[in-house]
């Protein structure tokens, strides 16, 4: 008899614990992702003469590493299984972060033949160097390798945190506990800007890059010793895990491997991955030039000791974006108001928070009277679409067998990952032709013209979005033939 059956009172809520190391996972997931962000500008750039193509090339190239890596670490996550597939995925990215501290001395030692002379001695070394073309070229060509390892262990994480969740939650929780562990990006945004550029005044660029990327392998040491199926979890009583299998039933499971063709021929598949595309470059643009933004149209540095307005501006924004902890109980209240399934409950969540991100429209409009506007505002365009986002991930949940959802998620991923690329190259050019030509729209001139255009596509993304996969998937029904 194993402990589970020995197990009697009252229900145990181990799947918490799980849920929270998704969390705490997800969370570490974005502060490795927005190290860049936070340091490019202010710190990078000037040693390496970056411009903002610079930066929107290795961003947007990020993105394709991240779609193209999303498309196989679905089914890596399947193959390996959720334990395993976390552990290669978060390892690998935390190595990845930490290579780009060392892009420096890289460039050092192939632009000035100085290899071992540590971050300050690369960082002088460079700047006796005359060839500005050369020294800008190698790093960005380093940085956007350390990137691609980035991109290919951070393509894991929700592809194996969204079938841990499946493995853990019964189909009505999954959007809530989506919800809370992809908070963790939220978190991780927030503690970003007041972390981040501190460590970069502090120690040098660099060491944010480390310090923020050792802690994935912390992360790893617990998950070996934490993360068991449930039905074999020491913690798990039989409560808990009759409630874990409440819908098991549903969704007769076996151990045949999904074809990943055979995923394409499914509308269910194109609706989730067109949803993503037309959202997931969003976030993203918020989340790589958010900084920027602030710092090019409204003069906040967050590399200035002595004025903290930009690092306080964007901890309110993201601040902001922490209200998105609700929406997965949304299509929940929905259920047990209207008695629909789980899908219809979800759709009609999602188109609710599709009309949130209109409100960008304004932002640059009434900048003008202050700066504080386009903060609250983009903030609740990004409360909005990890709302969103807790919602369409557990889509495939709803419709998907568990052997599969690591893969359909993978290929949402990577057509996500397509639509930040293109966003991402779009805005950096557009960003430095708008300023170096004076471009005017609607009254906007130079790069708040470039601004305006950006936040006017990702105003209307998500009913976009909305309307395709409705059109595509009109009513709930699950796949039991793959």
């Amino acid at each position: 008899m194993n402990t589970i059956e020995k197990q009697d009172g009252r229900m145990t809520n181990y799947r918490w614990v799980i849920c929270s190391m998704l969390f705490i996972a997800t969370l570490i997931n974005y502060l490795d992702r927005q190290v860049l962000s936070l340091t490019w500008e202010g710190f990078i750039a000037p040693e390496f003469h970056w411009t903002n193509t610079d930066y929107g090339l290795i961003t947007g190239l990020f993105s394709l590493f991240y779609a193209v890596s999303m498309l196989f670490a679905g089914r890596f996550v399947d193959w390996m299984d959720t334990k395993k597939g976390f552990l290669w995925a978060i390892g690998i990215w935390s190595v990845g972060a930490i290579l780009h501290a060392f892009c420096g001395i890289a460039t050092s030692g192939i632009t000035a033949g100085k290899w071992f002379v540590g971050f300050e001695g690369a960082r002088e070394a460079i700047s006796l160097v005359n060839n500005v073309g050369m020294i800008t070229t190698v790093s960005v060509t380093l940085f956007v390798f350390a990137r691609f390892v980035l991109a290919l262990g951070e393509a894991g994480n929700f592809p194996a945190a969204i079938k841990a969740t499946a493995e853990y939650f019964p189909k009505k929780d999954r959007a809530y506990s989506t919800s809370i562990f992809n908070a963790g990006s939220t978190i991780g945004a927030l503690a970003a800007p007041l972390c981040i550029p501190f460590l970069a005044q502090r120690w040098g660029w660099e060491m944010s890059f480390i310090i923020i990327g050792a802690m994935g392998f912390i992360w790893m040491g617990f998950w070996i010793f934490i993360y068991h199926k449930p039905e074999v979890h020491p913690k798990v009583n039989k409560q808990e895990l009759a409630y874990i299998l409440s819908d098991s039933k549903e969704e007769p499971e076996t151990k045949e491997k999904t074809s990943f063709l055979q995923c394409f021929k499914y509308r269910q598949t194109w609706s989730f991955a067109f949803g993503k595309f037309m959202t997931d470059g969003v976030w993203w643009f918020y989340l790589f030039w958010a900084p920027a933004y602030l710092s090019q149209v409204y003069g906040l540095k967050l590399n200035n000791a002595n004025d903290s307005r930009g690092i306080i501006a964007l901890a309110v924004l993201y601040a902001i974006v922490m209200l998105s902890l609700y929406g997965g109980k949304l299509p929940t209240i929905i259920i047990n108001k209207t008695g629909k399934n789980p899908y219809a409950a979800r759709m009609q969540a999602m188109l609710i928070f599709a009309f949130f991100p209109l409100l960008v429209l304004l932002a640059q409009p009434l900048g003008h009277i202050s700066y504080w506007i386009p903060v609250i505002l983009i903030g609740i365009a990004g409360a909005a679409h990890q709302s969103w986002s807790a919602n369409i991930f557990s889509t495939v949940g709803d419709m998907f067998p568990k052997k599969a959802i690591a893969t359909i998620t993978g290929i949402g991923g990577m057509a996500g990952g397509i639509g930040s690329l293109i966003i991402q190259f779009a805005a950096g050019w557009l960003f430095d032709y708008s300023r170096d030509t004076g471009m005017t729209v609607v009254g906007f001139e130079g790069i708040k013209a470039g601004y305006f255009i950006v936040f006017c596509v990702c105003s209307v993304a998500y009913l976009i979005g909305w309307i395709v996969m409705k059109t595509l998937v009109p009513r709930y029904k699950l796949i039991t033939d793959l």
